[in-house]
């Protein structure tokens, strides 16, 4: 429960969020505060300036690859450094990849050896034959060596198949474990980055080197690597064995492979491009639809539903004709490689029989060699279908070390002061901060919170209100200045402590897949069903809650669409009057319910507020009147201080707001 008691009181808005992302340094109590969250930078914006490539639609889904033909793949900036890294992941089952490797080519060899083998049972059938054929006294079939033969056959396809499921085995262990420690990695280092990272980024990037590309690693390890052992395996192995049984005809085979590589190569390179254009459609087509289907409401009430329709086709034609043009180009390749071997196999036939008819190759051995020419190119189009996915892989699991890489937030210090009764007294002296180096957001800022007391915070979009209270609770680092609750520096607590003391109600709601019960519980741990209740019923949410099939045990979905807006407020609000803390924060904690049971929870708020210290970020200024303190902010500094009607007395920029408020009102109510 060490990360929900971090946050204890309403999270974020927007969809279902776990807590363990981020929660070092995040978490459910940031994303979403009081209106838009003042970014450091965009995420295209820091694509171009770093160079980064930009996160790329997940591959699969419509189209795919020829079985013959591999994806493009995308290339690793540094392949080597990744590769060591990888290395490293490795290590500590070293002694079980070499066990894979042993077990691979002893399931290969087993395998190789088997036409070989087999031949001979053809050869022994053949000559006794011809020898009865021929009428030579005494001559039969020799059975008993052929069902030896046979059975030794049996023996090595059962070694061979077990050797194989062995590797297999291993192979899974190590790969599940070693992306399990990577997976580890990722979320210990989340914990620890700071908001700057999650605000610079978007959820689906993060999501997909903490998913995405540490699958494709695990899938890669599992069954890539064992492919290329088994590959390698199989081209040296049945290169020797055909060089044992005729060095002219594996000249013939190997002539034909120049052809194979000039034939495939321009259509490979070719497709290539076509399956790219399918792989950006399919990304756009994604874009699309989810985008469509989430506005569905606004787009039916605009009657734009002709115009995403013709968008839809218009994609939709490109996604065909870029998916029919890969798809047909990249099945041109087995059919000419087909085309070679065969050619190969007509002269492999023709001068092994010549070669038979003369006595310098048994029958048997024909039969073997044929299967081992089959055999050739299969690892030769294995190879070169997992180098690019090993190289997909090695940029994979670069973007996932290239997040492992990233700057983290300061340590919390060594023996942290930890407020057992906490009073609520905060002050802010000379504090500056800056999102970028080289713009200044807040200069010099200085504040003083009494215990009990309700500061409000008020100001135009951007003016620097939510960072404030991102500032408040170490959710960024000042750059100057100091910070300190009841006479201790926020610098010297544990990040965990300092939250521990704050309640946060947003604007924008976060609720989370579960049962009313436990949303409303979240942050308290293990808490009784009389607090909770007793809870709800001070916000007045107890009466919607029971009037719902399932009262208190029903499940709110994924998105939180079986509620209304002003209802999922309710739940956050009951929330933060059961976590109790010291000091509150209130983002337009009201603005998504009616004006009736605003009415009752300004009421419950007073209730809740009452003894604590208040930051109340407010837009619509007539929430704020009873305030002990208004700082009025604008640019990052507090232009303005004092009570809602000294500030009107001065007639200024808290004035001008407030007018043009009580104008619009008036305009509205005509």
């Amino acid at each position: 429960m060490k990360d929900r008691q971090e946050y204890r009181a309403a999270g974020p808005g927007g969809r279902r969020r776990r807590p363990e992302v981020g929660s070092g340094g995040t978490g459910p109590g940031v994303r979403g505060g009081g209106g838009p969250m003042r970014r450091p930078e965009s995420g295209p914006q820091r694509a171009a300036r770093t160079g980064e490539t930009p996160v790329r639609p997940v591959r699969g889904g419509i189209g795919g690859g020829h079985p013959g033909m591999a994806m493009p793949a995308e290339k690793p900036k540094d392949a080597r450094a990744t590769l060591r890294r990888l290395a490293h992941y490795l290590k500590p089952r070293r002694l079980r990849l070499v066990m894979v490797l042993a077990t691979a080519v002893l399931s290969t060899t087993f395998a190789i050896v088997s036409p070989k083998i087999l031949g001979r049972a053809t050869t022994t059938l053949f000559t006794g034959l011809m020898m009865k054929i021929r009428g030579v006294p005494g001559a039969a079939i020799d059975f008993d060596a052929i069902r030896r033969i046979l059975l030794t056959l049996i023996a090595l396809y059962l070694a061979s198949a077990a050797f194989g499921l062995l590797q297999q085995l291993i192979m899974a262990g190590v790969a599940q474990r070693t992306t399990y420690d990577m997976r580890e990695d990722v979320n210990r280092k989340l914990r620890r980055l700071p908001l700057a990272f999650f605000d610079s980024r978007t959820h689906g990037e993060i999501l997909s080197r903490v998913t995405n590309d540490v699958d494709l690693v695990a899938t890669t390890l599992q069954q890539s690597v064992t492919q290329v052992i088994t590959a390698v395996v199989s081209i040296i192995g049945v290169t020797v064995m055909m060089l044992s049984i005729s060095r002219l005809l594996t000249l013939v085979v190997f002539i034909s492979l120049p052809f194979s590589v000039f034939i495939m190569r321009p259509i490979i390179k070719r497709s290539q491009r076509y399956f790219a254009a399918q792989q950006r459609t399919i990304g756009n087509m994604n874009g699309h639809v989810e985008e469509m289907y989430g506005g569905h409401t606004i787009v039916k009430a605009f009657g734009m539903e002709g115009d995403s329709i013709a968008e839809f086709d218009r994609i939709n034609s490109e996604l065909y004709d870029a998916g029919w043009k890969a798809q047909f180009i990249s099945g041109i390749v087995m059919p000419l490689m087909r085309f070679v071997n065969n050619i190969a196999y007509v002269l492999v036939s023709v001068i092994g029989a010549v070669l038979v008819t003369r006595g310098r190759i048994a029958i048997g051995d024909i039969q073997a060699f044929i299967q081992y020419a089959r055999q050739f190119s299969q690892p030769l189009v294995q190879v070169a279908n997992v180098t690019n996915v090993i190289q997909s892989t090695i940029a994979a699991a670069e973007r996932v070390f290239e997040l492992l890489d990233e700057e983290e937030e300061s340590a919390d210090p060594e023996s942290p002061v930890v407020l057992k009764t906490p009073r609520g007294h905060v002050l802010l002296e000379r504090v500056a901060f800056r999102y970028l180096p080289e713009i200044p957001l807040i200069t010099s800022l200085s504040l003083e919170a009494k215990p009990g007391s309700t500061i409000a915070i008020v100001g135009p979009t951007g003016a620097g209100k939510t960072t404030l209270v991102n500032l408040l609770m170490r959710f960024y680092e000042i750059d100057e200045g100091r910070i300190s609750v009841d006479g201790v520096s926020t610098r010297d607590m544990s990040r965990e402590g300092l939250r521990s003391l704050f309640g946060m109600v947003l604007q924008d709601t976060w609720l989370f897949s579960g049962t009313i019960r436990e949303n409303i519980a979240y942050g308290r741990g293990e808490v009784g069903e009389r607090e909770i209740v007793a809870a709800a019923r001070l916000v007045h949410a107890d009466h919607f809650i029971r009037t719902l099939p399932g009262g208190y045990d029903t499940v709110i979905n994924e998105d939180g669409s079986n509620i209304s807006q002003g209802q999922k407020q309710l739940l956050t609000i009951a929330r933060a009057v059961l976590a109790d803390p010291a000091i509150l924060i209130l983002d337009e904690a009201t603005s998504s319910v009616d004006t009736r049971t605003e009415a009752l929870v300004q009421k419950a708020m007073l209730k809740l507020m009452a003894g604590r210290t208040n930051f109340v970020i407010a837009h619509r200024l007539s929430t704020i009147r009873g305030a002990d303190l208004i700082l009025v902010m604008n640019e990052g500094e507090i232009i303005e201080t004092g009570t809602h009607e000294q500030l009107l007395d001065r007639n200024g920029f808290y004035a001008d707001l407030y007018n043009s408020q009580f104008r619009a009102a008036g305009a509205d109510a005509v």
